[in-house]
């Protein structure tokens, strides 16, 4: 299976063995990650004022290219799929809107169809559960994480808004907890799984996103976990920059592990 695949620009640049996880992993389960070419910066945050279209354009170009190839569009980090997952039910949904940016995309030097929100999109994550299945995840692990005690991260951009993301129950989300399950470990649930870790105030206000982030740590370590799964880059960096005293892996970091295809951390 083909799949347009949109990696964002923290999985090219400080993550890149993040990016390469997804492509390896997606390889073993059948799934071809086609990237998108000359894609853009999703923007990092969906602005809701309805007359902000410029920043929208580089999600509905990647979206565009994914109708155009007859694939579904794939993300990996939860912040870029928010955008763009946004973006697309945007212009799904909002006449005024649609007709703005398929106005400014009129005046491309090579302008496409007009588009209507017709391609879907997929986290990656979604992905996993809903194309390839995860039966076929547990047939394909080669190093099972028996025993571990994984504690999923869902954080803000995954789930929210739940009208608009449709990812999973925003107050009781499972998808995490089947794929810790599907790559043999036990997962943990804890009450901060789903809260804000502050990312997003760092660079304003550091003492408030110390606390959101050590409140998340606190309460998973306080459940048993012994390691903290997310599938946030922002959320990954903010909880291990803040000292958290759990280690902190992405999601394709954990699966490339499960399927036996992650590399050895160099020695000292």
């Amino acid at each position: 299976m083909k799949v347009s695949y949109f990696p964002g620009c923290t999985l090219r640049t400080k993550a890149k063995e993040l990016d390469r996880y997804a492509r390896k992993c997606a390889e073993i389960l059948g799934v071809e990650l086609c990237e998108i070419q000359d894609w853009q910066c999703c923007g990092g945050v969906f602005v809701s004022a309805k007359d902000e279209i410029a920043s929208k354009l580089p999600s509905v170009r990647a979206l565009v290219s994914a109708r155009d190839a007859d694939e579904p569009l794939v993300t990996v980090c939860s912040a870029c799929h928010n955008v763009i997952k946004q973006t697309n039910h945007a212009m799904q949904t909002d006449e005024d809107f649609a007709n703005k940016v398929n106005t400014y995309m009129s005046q491309d030097k090579t302008p496409s169809e007009p588009y209507q929100g017709e391609t879907k999109v997929y986290h990656y994550l979604e992905l996993l559960r809903d194309v390839v299945g995860f039966d076929k995840i547990r047939e394909a692990v080669k190093n099972p994480l028996t025993g571990q005690k994984i504690a999923a991260y869902y954080g803000c951009m995954l789930l929210r808004p739940g009208k608009v993301m449709q990812f999973d129950d925003v107050e009781n989300p499972q998808l995490m907890e089947d794929f810790i399950r599907a790559v043999g470990a036990e997962p943990v649930v804890y009450p901060m799984r789903n809260e804000c870790c502050g990312g997003y105030v760092a660079l304003e206000d550091a003492a408030s996103a110390k606390k959101k982030s050590n409140a998340v740590v606190s309460s998973a370590k306080s459940h048993d976990a012994e390691r903290i799964v997310t599938a946030c880059p922002l959320c990954k960096y903010n909880l291990v920059k803040n000292g958290s005293t759990l280690p902190v892996v992405y999601f394709t970091e954990l699966l490339a592990e499960a399927l036996g295809v992650k590399e050895e951390e160099p020695s000292c």
